[in-house]
């Protein structure tokens, strides 16, 4: 019978083979954590990604970046439309939005991605003219939201950004 292997000892084998590889599943992993950049950006609620909360153009790109689908295109363009129009604004990334300010003036607008669409929220919207179309329960606070299909009148959107930065913001 040379050659051939009894029942008994392939039984043995696999039961071994079995012990050997439960041995390796319950070793923890040697590797090194994803790196950031190819990691799969976290979206909480509507889409909207999570970054963590930071001052800067870096976390505010990321953000940016991290938007789903259409609404990258939308946080890209509303980002140059808003530097350009706003040298030296400053940027961060706070409750896991895009914020924007002046030094010393505070917050004048926030960005937030919902499912179907990106909310601009001008702090003080209520003094602009003409008045951003979505009303808040907040009387200063109003909102420009964002579809896929829509057409960003960026004229318009860049009159209340300046009109937006030189009023008080909020959140110091």
């Amino acid at each position: 019978m040379a050659g051939r292997t009894s029942k008994k000892s392939v039984r043995a084998a696999k039961k071994a083979a079995a012990k050997r590889g439960a041995a390796k599943a319950v070793e923890p992993r040697k590797t090194a954590p994803a790196s950031p950049s190819r990691t799969k950006p976290v979206l909480l609620t509507g889409g909207n990604p999570q970054i963590a909360k930071a001052d800067g153009d870096a976390p505010v790109q990321a953000y940016i970046a991290a938007m789903p689908g259409w609404k990258s295109n939308v946080g890209r363009r509303l980002d140059a439309l808003i530097v350009r129009t706003v040298p030296g604004v400053r940027k961060a990334v706070k409750w896991n939005s895009p914020f924007y300010g002046v030094e010393g003036k505070g917050w004048f607008l926030g960005v937030h991605c919902f499912t179907k669409y990106v909310k601009v929220a001008f702090f003080r919207g209520s003094s602009l003219r003409p008045v951003p179309p979505g009303p808040s329960k907040s009387k200063d606070t109003r909102y420009l939201d964002i579809y896929e299909d829509d057409e960003l009148d960026e004229a318009q959107f860049a009159a209340w950004v300046k009109q937006a930065s030189q009023l008080p913001g909020e959140w110091t």
